[in-house]
């Protein structure tokens, strides 16, 4: 039996490896020329090196980010430490601090003032819990103190990361969805983990191997121009070379960007509010002992990243900076880096990458607007982190909706049987 997965980023390599373990020849079609979506790599000819679109990050309870790389092969290309440490870098005063939470999920590590965020008590991290309990359409400046040490120097800096939308207009309930899956398991589910070499390389090339290797077939440059509608199915696909007959049976995974999937499914409602990222690479190698990732707090980065052969930074909710003059935007990115890691104030060979549509805005009501993976086609089924994963747009979610999509098309064949 053959199975369709339109768009080969996360979500699509996600469904295209379900469907293909479940025993269907699967056809992924892509429009782009390389895979990868949003999570891509590419050789960079200003600075000379090879680059990831953006400088994503994973926590160690994850637990379909790892089972995904394990299921490729690649188990292996997540670098970290084996505690859960944040240094951070209070960048208006100077002030150093690492946050440690201890690995288990009693969390005594609040009583251990060398541990937590200064400034703050053990009483104050309290206000997490309210998170857990979030309703829907609470935001995050709804039940959240945003202001005081602990909103000033933790919660904005992680929030804002992790929705990619400011935070106190973000959701309450998808704030809380990451809470329960990393903090609130302790530290053994907090350890920060970069893509090494390059997201490529970690969750991207191995997977097309992996999907050759089990009879997949995958086409690059390949875009879809229409679904063929006959009543309660999908009958075909009209690519731009050529249209593609879908038998009675045969599932069809559709993993593209929300306002694709949009312009493609008739009536289907989608997020359409996003936020930008904003990244940038310096060719400025870190000092040694540089940790591999340290927060920001008061400048213009939220993150600031040692690779081996340079530095970078990522901002979130970056909207306000899309408009600025890229040198000048690039000079007030190095100065973050600068605070954290020392160095010339000369601003080295730079990178600025821009993520216009990068995430959905993660607000109560464009989470409200996020479709689940079926439609009201018998054969359609939808994926991507824009739809209703419980959780913001990360990796994990992105590949949750992958297997998400694959299982209902598998539930929904068994049932036709």
């Amino acid at each position: 039996m053959r199975a369709h997965v339109i768009g080969a980023g996360l979500a699509g390599l996600s469904a295209a490896i379900a469907l293909t373990q479940a025993g269907y020849r699967v056809t992924l079609s892509e429009a782009a020329r390389q895979a990868g979506g949003r999570c891509r790599s590419y050789r960079d000819p200003k600075l000379g090196l090879t680059i990831d679109n953006g400088n994503h990050l994973v926590l160690s309870g994850n637990r379909v980010v790892h089972a995904y790389l394990a299921t490729i092969g690649a188990s292996d290309r997540l670098s970290g430490s084996d505690e859960a440490r944040f240094p951070y870098v209070d960048v208006r005063d100077g002030a150093r601090w690492v946050l440690h939470p201890n690995a288990g999920p009693l969390p005594w590590w609040l009583f251990a003032k060398a541990r937590r965020v200064p400034g703050t008590t053990p009483s104050d991290y309290l206000a997490l819990a309210k998170l857990l309990r979030a309703k829907p359409g609470q935001r995050i400046g709804d039940i959240l103190p945003t202001t005081g040490p602990l909103w000033d120097r933790l919660l904005d800096n992680f929030l804002v990361s992790a929705l990619n939308t400011p935070a106190a207009e973000g959701s309450a309930q998808l704030a809380g969805a990451i809470v329960r899956e990393t903090l609130a398991k302790g530290g053994h589910a907090c350890r920060p983990m970069i893509a090494e070499p390059t997201l490529a390389a970690a969750f991207v090339d191995p997977a097309l191997v992996w999907l050759e290797a089990h009879g997949a077939t995958v086409r690059l440059g390949r875009r879809l121009r229409a679904l063929g509608l006959d009543g309660g199915r999908i009958a075909g696909l009209d690519f731009a070379d050529g249209c593609d007959v879908v038998a009675c049976g045969e599932p069809v995974v559709l993993a593209v960007p929300a306002w694709v999937a949009a312009d493609l499914v008739p009536d289907l409602v989608v997020p359409d509010e996003h936020h930008a990222i904003v990244n940038a690479h310096f060719l400025s190698p870190p000092p040694a002992g540089a940790a591999p990732i340290t927060g920001i707090v008061g400048g213009t980065a939220e993150w600031v990243f040692a690779f081996p052969d340079r530095l970078s930074t990522t901002t979130s909710a970056a909207d306000a900076l899309l408009d600025e003059d890229r040198e000048a935007l690039a000079r007030r990115l190095w100065a973050d880096v600068i605070a954290v890691h020392g160095g010339a104030p000369d601003l080295p060979v730079w990178q600025i990458v821009i993520e216009k549509r990068a995430t959905f805005a993660a607000t109560p009501e464009q989470d409200r607007r996020r479709p689940s993976a079926q439609t009201r086609w018998d054969d359609l089924f939808l994926a991507g982190d824009w739809t209703k994963t419980g959780l913001p747009a990360t990796i994990e979610g992105a590949l949750r909706s992958g297997r998400t999509a694959a299982a209902c098309a598998l539930e929904a064949y068994r049932v036709a049987r």
